[in-house]
């Protein structure tokens, strides 16, 4: 189920919350909807609004910073592949191949991700996949480069250490998005905020004004459910993450 759909869903429910608070207090007798009996439902609605505020604050950040450290990793996987090619061109002109391949390799990644709009799940396992192949063998990475002079086995050495955390930074980024969302602690802030419409329709009366509010504030809570489940998939939501500085480093890439 897609986010929108989801949000679309949540939104229907908490209007429908309101609405049955409504009905109820057109349908019950006076005494269960005035005095102490009204006091008692402002007050678990101000315990529910505080619950609710609370948590759903606590999702967003955790969202966001599903999102932030995605482009962190991103920023970082930069460096590592900038830092690799330019320990191979100290290797010298005979590392031009495997220069190459790298920038040729770095440009498939950037179309497959950006290009393509694949969804968190499929990128995950792609750069899981991907990181482990390269830890498990760097040499690959490099060719068949033979360091005859100390500069070119600095240089080697230096090459093998980027790609170790070249490969650290994909595992990161792939592990970071398992399982970003809780979604039996979003469903209950849902159901809290179901209960808390219905104790506000208690509370008013029916009304184009009392069901407009209500819609109103269906849909503001339904884009914060949004909001956390596109910051939580930021290669396939609303709010992606940059290639901008892998972009940077294609640009610079085989330059010298």
């Amino acid at each position: 189920m897609s986010s929108h759909v989801f949000a679309l869903l949540v939104a229907g429910a908490i209007f429908g919350g309101g609405v049955i608070g409504l009905v109820l207090q057109r349908a019950l007798p006076e005494k269960h909807t005035t005095g102490p009996a009204r006091d008692m439902i402002g007050a678990v609605a101000g315990l529910l609004t505080l619950l609710c505020a609370l948590v759903t604050g606590l999702l967003v950040w955790t969202a966001y910073g599903v999102y932030a450290g995605q482009n962190t990793a991103i920023q970082t996987l930069a460096v590592k592949v900038l830092q690799l090619d330019q320990a191979l061109a100290d290797y010298g002109p005979g590392a031009n191949a495997e220069r190459a391949a790298l920038r040729d390799r770095l440009g498939k990644t950037i179309d497959q991700v950006w290009g393509t709009n694949e969804s968190d799940a499929n990128f995950a396992a792609n750069s899981f996949a991907a990181a482990i192949r390269v830890m498990r063998d760097p040499e690959k990475a490099i060719g068949n480069l033979q360091a005859s002079t100390d500069d070119q086995r600095q240089a080697l050495a230096t090459a093998k250490a980027d790609i170790e955390s070249i490969g650290q930074s994909r595992l990161q980024m792939a592990f970071a998005l398992t399982a970003p969302v809780s979604y039996p602690l979003l469903l209950t802030v849902v159901g809290w905020v179901f209960f808390l419409f219905c104790g506000f329709g208690l509370m008013s009366r029916a009304g184009p004004t009392s069901v407009t509010a209500l819609a109103v504030a269906a849909i503001a809570v339904a884009s914060a459910v949004l909001l956390i489940l596109d910051l939580s998939n930021p290669y396939s939501g609303l709010f992606r993450v940059s290639a901008a500085p892998l972009e940077q480093v294609l640009a610079v890439m085989g330059k010298e």
